[in-house]
């Protein structure tokens, strides 16, 4: 079901009737200022959740000077709300046996992998909350980066590359001692998570316990939609972007996602709204036994802030002042920006994809996560 308006095109999730819709004064209020909030964008895709009822609303076209329309399975890169669906991969390989939260980070990786100073007491958990004492990027990858700067700063950066910066690395803190986010340590879990598989490849390896069991078609690390999907173009100070790519730390970037998978991604981490309330859309619910286990584990709160913030399994946390938790995180890269976020009390979740990059006059996350505050009213 999809209707017209004049802030753009408004949908349902798949099968769902009209009481499971977001009344049309919810959705304007919370997105009117959201869609015009990346002026340098063709398209923005916004997906909300309130207690069992959605809606979707995308304005634009894939493309400047594109007659495509965007639509909610118009695919965006994710940037580091890769991070997030990482996250759960290492949560369901916990689940299902595969691997332990506090397992050494050496104990995955190949075994003639030099680590830092330090670097034995490096766990799991540690990459996925940013206490690594890892720095932000590995070694080495700035210098490859430099001829590419303006296009593809990852692209040249191998996982071999990233498996022998590790080496020359020098922890900016004890492991478990502070928070300093850090793509080379998210990359290293993805690293780590393939290792603890037998070798499948990331991109494999989300989409066999991740995304095919939530149901995420529009989903994956390919850098061009499949037959018959459309992904929209990224913007950089108004010039298009080639495809982003990030071979070397897929787990910390690589994805491409759209505005109706991601609100299914943050809905099955609500889970199931109880009675009397509408069903919630079809992707969160029927999940396997071990990624719903999955599922609320990344929510678990494992560091808290004395500032009121803090970290799950890669997700930020900042307490409200009716003390309930909101959860959110951002992604971006050279033409893209992304937000989602979620409060489990509230039963509310928001997300949103620009196909323009961060700067001057983007304020796609902030907007975002003023919306999502909002929806708790």
């Amino acid at each position: 079901m999809t209707t017209h308006t004049p802030t753009g095109a408004l949908s349902d999730g798949p099968a769902a009737g009209a009481d499971h819709l977001l009344a049309p004064a919810v959705v304007r209020r919370a997105t009117g200022m959201l869609l015009s909030a990346a002026p340098g964008a063709s398209a923005i895709a916004v997906g909300l959740h309130r207690e069992g009822r959605r809606a979707l609303v995308v304005r634009g076209h894939v493309a400047h000077h594109s007659h495509v329309p965007a639509d909610a399975d118009t695919r965006f890169e994710a940037g580091s709300l890769t991070k997030t669906f990482t996250a759960l991969l290492l949560a369901e390989q916990a689940a299902r046996g595969d691997l332990g939260h506090h397992d050494p980070l050496a104990r995955h990786l190949p075994a003639a992998t030099r680590l830092p100073l330090g670097g034995a007491a490096i766990t799991l958990t540690h990459l996925a909350t940013h206490t690594s004492g890892l720095p932000r990027l590995p070694p080495g990858l700035l210098r490859s980066a430099a001829p590419l700067l303006f296009t593809n700063p990852y692209a040249a950066f191998t996982p071999d590359d990233v498996l022998r910066a590790l080496a020359r690395t020098r922890l900016r803190a004890t492991p478990g001692s502070r928070v300093r986010y850090s793509n080379f340590g998210l990359g290293l879990l993805g690293h780590a998570l393939t290792g603890a598989a037998g070798g499948t490849p990331y991109p494999a390896l989300l989409d066999a316990r991740v995304l095919r069991p939530l149901g995420l078609r529009d989903t994956g690390c390919a850098t061009s939609a499949a037959e018959g999907g459309a992904q929209a173009t990224g913007y950089w100070y108004g010039r298009a972007r080639p495809p982003f790519r990030i071979p070397g730390l897929p787990a910390a970037g690589a994805l491409r996602t759209s505005a109706r998978d991601l609100l299914a991604l943050v809905e099955a981490i609500l889970g199931p709204v109880p009675a009397p309330a509408p069903a919630p859309a079809p992707a969160s619910a029927a999940v396997p036994g071990v990624l719903r286990t999955a599922l609320s584990d990344v929510t678990r709160p494992r560091v808290r802030l004395p500032n009121g913030r803090g970290l799950s399994l890669v997700w930020n946390i900042r307490r409200r002042p009716d003390g309930s938790d909101l959860y959110h995180h951002s992604g971006a890269t050279r033409g893209f920006t992304a937000f989602a976020g979620f409060n489990p009390r509230h039963a509310t979740a928001l997300v949103a994809l620009a196909n323009a990059a961060p700067g001057p006059g983007n304020a796609l996350v902030q907007e975002a996560y003023n919306a999502l505050i909002g929806l708790q009213g």
